[in-house]
C-alpha cells in the first residue's frame, strides 16, 4: 500500500526518485474506494488447480477482490466436471457487456499448435479485442501472453530445441518497473513451454516494453503502455508441486522430459522440491493489483472505455 504524506512535502521528490510508491494528501482523499472486480479466463485443463493457484496469489493483499471465471463456450473442458464449471464458471456472453479493473489470461496446453489451428481461437481473439475497450489491465500468462503478443502485434512464437523445464534465474531489466517494485537482484521464476518469443522480435514493436529477463529462459515480462496489457512467459503462480506432477506426467506417458531444473536438490527427483518463487510470486501479483490496477483504475467501471477511446 502506498504511503500518504503531504503534497508539498520534501520527501515526495526523493521517494519518488528511488521509485517508493507515495500519495499525497490531495490524491488520498479524492480515492472513491470498492471492491476490485477481476475477470479469470482460465484457459488450463486442471481448472481447480489453476483458480486456487491464481485465488491464493489475488487474495495476498488489503484490497477487496471479488473474482469472476470463465471458460471458451467452443472447447469441452474433459479434465473439470461439468458440475463444477456450471456451478462456478461463466461464458464470455455472459459478461461482455460489463467492465473489469483487471483480468487474467491463463496458460494452456495447446502450444504445439498454430494459434489459428486452436479450437477456441477465434472466441479467445474476441475476447482480447474485447479487452480493449472492457478491461483496465490485462495479466496474460505463458501461452497466453504469447496468443495475445500474437493477435495484437503479430509477434510468433518460436520452437524450442527442448522443452524450458525448471525454475530459472531472472532480473529486472527496466530498473524503474513498478511491477517488479521490491523484487530482489535475482528472483527464481517456474517455466514449462516448449516454444518462447525472440527479443528482437519484441523490440521491433517500440510499444512493448521488456522489463525482465532470464539469461536461461529468455523475456520474462513485457508491457505496453501504463500497464494496460502485461505479458508473463513463466508461470509464477505454480504450486510447490506442479512441476513435479508435470515432470512424472511425461515420464508415465512415455514423453521426453528432462528433470526439472534447479528445482531438486541436487537435480535428484528423490529429493522433495525446493520452493524458490513463492515470495517474488506473491509480490509480482500484489504490485499488479495495487499499482496498475487499484491506482489508476476508474471508480465507475464503463468510464473504461472512454479512457480507451481518448488514448487512442
Amino acid at each position: 500500500m502506498p504511503i500518504k504524506i503531504p503534497n508539498d512535502l520534501p520527501a515526495v521528490k526523493t521517494l519518488q526518485d528511488e521509485n517508493i510508491f507515495v500519495m499525497t494528501q490531495t490524491r488520498a482523499t479524492s480515492q472513491d474506494i470498492r471492491p476490485l472486480q477481476i475477470l479469470i479466463l482460465n484457459l488450463m485443463p486442471k481448472k481447480i488447480e489453476t483458480e486456487t493457484q491464481l485465488s491464493r496469489l489475488l487474495g495476498n493483499t488489503p484490497l477487496q477482490v471479488d473474482l469472476t471465471l470463465i471458460r471458451t463456450s467452443s472447447h469441452q473442458s474433459k479434465n473439470t466436471s461439468e458440475e463444477h464449471l456450471l456451478a462456478f464458471y461463466k461464458t464470455f456472453d455472459d459478461v461482455k457487456d460489463l467492465y473489469f479493473d483487471g483480468m487474467v489470461i491463463t496458460g494452456a496446453p495447446v502450444e504445439h499448435l498454430p494459434f489459428e489451428e486452436v479450437e477456441y481461437w477465434d472466441e479467445l481473439c474476441a475476447i482480447m479485442e474485447w479487452t480493449k475497450t472492457h478491461v483496465h489491465s490485462t495479466f496474460h500468462i505463458c501461452w497466453g501472453a504469447q496468443a495475445a503478443l500474437y493477435y495484437h502485434f503479430g509477434i510468433q512464437k518460436q520452437p524450442l530445441p527442448e522443452k524450458m523445464f525448471g525454475i530459472f534465474a531472472h532480473e529486472v531489466e527496466y530498473k524503474r518497473s513498478i511491477l517488479f517494485r521490491g523484487f530482489d537482484d535475482v528472483f527464481m521464476v517456474p517455466h514449462s513451454r516448449h516454444t518462447g518469443i525472440l527479443r528482437e522480435d519484441v523490440e521491433a514493436h517500440p510499444e512493448v516494453h521488456i522489463l525482465a529477463s532470464s539469461e536461461k529462459a529468455g523475456i520474462y515480462a513485457m508491457m505496453t503502455k501504463k500497464g494496460k496489457q502485461i505479458f508473463i512467459t513463466g508461470h509464477s503462480e505454480y504450486d510447490a508441486l506442479t512441476l513435479q506432477s508435470e515432470y512424472l506426467r511425461d515420464l508415465s506417458q512415455g514423453k521426453p522430459i528432462s528433470v526439472p531444473e534447479n528445482y531438486y536438490p541436487d537435480d535428484n527427483p528423490e529429493n522433495a522440491p525446493r520452493v524458490t518463487w513463492r515470495s517474488h510470486a506473491n509480490l509480482l501479483y500484489s504490485n499488479w493489483l495495487n499499482y496498475f490496477v487499484y491506482q489508476t483504475t476508474p471508480f465507475h467501471l464503463e468510464k473504461i472505455k472512454e479512457s480507451e477511446e481518448e488514448a487512442t
